[in-house]
């Protein structure tokens, strides 16, 4: 006969057996959603895209609209079109101003070496590209309010200022780097008119503008950021220039 100390003994025993398979799974899934993020690989929908993947699907057709960022020719031969995400830190590797995550990337190949600032030096510079710039907000509500307020600074013709602003400034998701409030200093530091950038800003003027964008780049295959098209021809990830140019010299022959 077992005596009501066993059984409370065998019960206490049941309670931390049980607690031991909780929390060897939730370290498990933990684990695991960190390996993936330091692989650039999100969870769910959130997917930020850090390796290279190769193009291999037929050319898409990309719109460039009016409306659209961009730097260079409009009659250029070579069209490249990134989707980013203000907040996604492999876009800032991208861009060259996300000096942390270059140097994560370097970390693991040395020879890495970001897009933009070679792109628009080797080839926008010299008439050869268009550089046109998509929005994919697709990481969470800072992503939605820094792409608004970058349009709201295009509409001072100082998108671009803003843009490289933004990837100097990132301090995590949604973590309040991105709130309104700093928004708004971010555009008192670059000199705009804050009278009109905050009543842009406040009225949501460029929300559909976000929604709509990032539909579209799920249209075109998009799903994740960095996305690069090379006159349509589809590379996703942050990777290296040496991986983008070779792509380009081919397309300009």
């Amino acid at each position: 006969m077992v005596g009501k100390e066993d059984s409370k003994k065998n019960y206490i025993n049941y309670v931390l057996v049980g607690l031991l398979v909780v929390a060897a799974f939730a370290i498990g899934s933990l684990y695991q959603k960190v390996s993936m993020l330091e692989k650039g690989v999100g969870t769910g929908n959130q997917q930020t895209a850090q390796g290279a993947v190769g193009p291999s699907a037929p050319p898409k057709q990309v719109t460039v609209s009016q409306n659209d960022p961009s730097q260079g020719d409009a009659k250029a031969k070579v069209t490249v079109i990134e989707f980013a995400d203000f907040q996604c830190p492999y876009c800032g590797a991208y861009s060259g101003l996300d000096a942390q995550t270059v140097k994560a990337m370097q970390s693991q190949d040395s020879s890495w070496q970001p897009v933009e600032p070679s792109l628009i030096k080797d080839y926008v510079n010299t008439g050869k590209v268009r550089f046109v710039w998509k929005d994919y907000p697709f990481l969470g509500q800072e992503s939605i309010w820094s792409g608004e307020a970058a349009r709201c600074a295009q509409d001072q013709g100082k998108f671009w200022e803003y843009h490289d602003y933004l990837y100097s400034h990132q301090q995590g998701e949604n973590q309040g780097a991105f709130s309104k409030d700093n928004l708004k200093k971010f555009a008192v530091a670059l000199k705009l008119n804050t009278a009109d950038f905050n009543k842009c800003l406040d009225s949501d003027k460029y929300l559909k503008t976000m929604q709509d964008a990032q539909t579209y780049g799920q249209s075109v295959g998009v799903s994740g950021t960095p996305a690069t098209f090379v006159n349509g021809q589809l590379v996703s990830g942050a990777v290296p220039y040496s991986q983008i140019k070779p792509m380009i010299d081919a397309a300009l022959k």
